[in-house]
């Protein structure tokens, strides 16, 4: 058994995939004495479920939030289904536990107030679990962000029957709106939306093009239903293209130099003396990307900042803002289905 037993006392409410994958890294976490873990267990309504998932990554099985409570955990990773995480997180929180709530956040904009205003009532370290925001690849272009002007997102996944109780705004696309909300740093103009529902009876598959009031424009595109699997975000600022491969942990920066004809020794009113210049000069370079899990980086930096007391890296509000943004989408879709007729179609 990897448990220390004078360690963090860690543990998992929801033993799905999301869940049983915290289940692994926690696992990891305790085996390792530098990391000062003990794995007390997992929780799931599920009880048999909650047993497999014990058996598999050593550790301890149990019924509900309350007996992993009983069982001295301190800081738990909420990964129920979303419609449980106020339930679940009111409970732990109120009991003296750190939660981190793996995203959607909640099912609406108000519950994600509440977990905030619970958090903040009980002094509670809160963190929303946003993966991609610990994705190497996301955190090499972080110090490379000048002035984003357009984004270009696309997030494709074969289809599985995992997380089919959400729509694919909520399962995938809020990953891209998370990360790039947090590269803009701006309020949200206007939305505009399409998705259809494909080999589900929610939406599968989405296209969205987001203005915000800095005049950045973003698209994404989302599926759930696609033959291959892509997970990119490219973006344009001023003199520079960034592209970003998820899956690969990889950035790849070109940058333009500006044209600067009286340093150059060119007559700037003189075509001829202007056009011998050629093109500016075209830079490309990979910053260095340290190769790690996401999902480690995450329960580790999840796990500091209960250590700390600081705010985490990404916070309940960075969730809730994420979630907003989803919201305003999935009701864009639906009124552009209800212009369109597509529910008629749907139906039909």
């Amino acid at each position: 058994m990897p448990n220390s037993g004078d360690g963090l006392r860690v543990g998992v409410v929801g033993c799905g995939a999301f869940g049983r994958n915290h289940a692994r890294v926690y696992r990891d976490l305790a085996g390792e004495p530098a990391q000062g873990v003990e794995f007390v267990g997992v929780a799931d309504s599920d009880y048999a479920r909650a047993q497999t998932t014990a058996k598999e990554f050593g550790t301890q099985a149990f019924h509900s939030a309350e007996e992993l409570i009983a069982a001295g955990a301190r800081a738990v990773s909420v990964a129920a289904p979303t419609v449980f995480h106020l339930e679940v997180a009111r409970q732990l929180m109120q009991s003296g536990v750190d939660v981190l709530i793996e995203k959607p956040l909640a099912t609406s904009v108000a519950e994600a107030d509440e977990l905030i205003e619970i958090a903040r009532k009980n002094g509670r370290v809160a963190q929303a679990g946003h993966l991609e925001r610990f994705n190497p690849a996301v955190r090499a272009t972080v110090p490379l962000l000048t002035q984003p002007m357009f984004f270009e997102v696309h997030r494709l996944s074969v289809f599985t029957p995992r997380s089919l109780d959400v729509d694919v705004i909520l399962d995938l696309m809020i990953h891209d709106l998370d990360v790039v909300l947090s590269f803009v740093n701006s309020p949200v103009k206007e939305i505009r939306a399409v998705g259809l529902p494909i080999l589900s009876s929610k939406v599968d598959i989405a296209n969205v093009r987001m203005e915000f009031e800095s005049g950045c424009v973003a698209n994404f595109t989302a599926s759930r239903v696609s033959t291959e699997r892509i997970r990119k975000l490219r973006f344009f600022q001023p003199h520079q293209y960034v592209s970003v491969d998820y899956a690969r942990q990889d950035v790849l920066v070109i940058s333009v130099d500006e044209l600067q004809p009286k340093a150059a020794g060119l007559d700037p009113f003189n075509p001829a003396s202007i056009a011998a210049s050629a093109f500016p000069g075209i830079r490309p370079f990979k910053p260095p990307v340290e190769q790690q899990e996401p999902l480690r980086a995450e329960l580790t930096s999840f796990l500091r900042a209960v250590r700390q007391r600081s705010e985490p890296e990404v916070t309940l509000q960075d969730g809730r803002r994420a979630l907003a943004a989803a919201m305003q989408i999935v009701a864009a879709i639906a009124e552009h289905s209800r212009r369109a007729h597509l529910m008629e179609l749907t139906r039909g």
